[in-house]
């Protein structure tokens, strides 16, 4: 056999495949484990084999880690029971009680009925109530305002006593109108007494029952108009 055979019978040895690049065979952008910039051992707590414990900065830990800038699990229940048991507030600012003036309201139905009363009596020998106010509404001059005036206003202040009984923080408007009819009532039964010289049995019960429809309502005005309203 000569060099050339022998050459040939010789088993040849293969050129080794050229390394795979390890880029090609892994996700995009995966640093492999221990490599730059997790090398040395024990960098990363992924590429090492380690554990993400409470303290790796950059992840939330569970039941109040110390991680910057995340809160923990026990910050959470913290705050939320906070927020579910909250102390109430109370206000020490006093408050307008509504309630009904029952004395001003009794005063001016008193001074009502007085009025309609007096349309049942004489306020004059042979001079019914009833009498004198039909005529003088018919014929409403300076000798017969009165006692149509005085009557009105009667049935003006029984209204307004009804209303005194109804809750409100306050009835000082009620009672300015009430003070108000109480006015036009006095001024008619002063009228009536001017003309006639204050000759006081010149009248009967009829005109005294009239006269006490200016004394009630003035009283349950006032009392309307000076009680301030309650608080507590």
């Amino acid at each position: 056999m000569s060099e050339r055979d022998e050459y040939a019978a010789r088993p040849r040895h293969e050129a080794p495949p050229p390394p795979l690049d390890w880029r090609e065979s892994t996700t995009p952008g995966l640093q492999p484990a221990g490599g730059p910039p997790f090398s040395g051992a024990g960098a990363s707590p992924v590429g090492a084999g380690g554990t993400v414990g409470n303290d790796s900065p950059g992840y939330a830990g569970y039941g109040g880690g110390d991680t910057p800038g995340y809160a923990g699990r026990g910050d959470l229940d913290h705050t939320s029971a906070s927020r579910d048991h909250t102390a109430p507030q109370y206000s020490t600012t006093p408050v307008t009680v509504r309630r009904p003036d029952v004395l001003a309201g009794l005063l001016l139905l008193l001074a009502g009925i007085a009025a309609g009363v007096s349309l049942l009596l004489d306020w004059a020998s042979g001079s019914q109530g009833w009498d004198l106010v039909t005529d003088g509404l018919e014929g409403f001059d300076a000798g017969s305002w009165q006692p149509p005036v005085i009557v009105l206003a009667g049935g003006v202040l029984l209204v307004l006593g009804l209303l005194m009984f109804l809750p409100a923080r306050g009835h000082k408007t009620l009672g300015v109108l009430a003070l108000l009819a109480t006015m036009a009532a006095a001024g008619g039964v002063l009228v009536l007494l001017n003309a006639t010289q204050f000759t006081w049995d010149f009248f009967d019960a009829g005109f005294w029952c009239a006269a006490a429809v200016p004394v009630l309502g003035l009283l349950g005005s006032l009392k309307a108009m000076l009680t301030g309203p309650k608080q507590r």
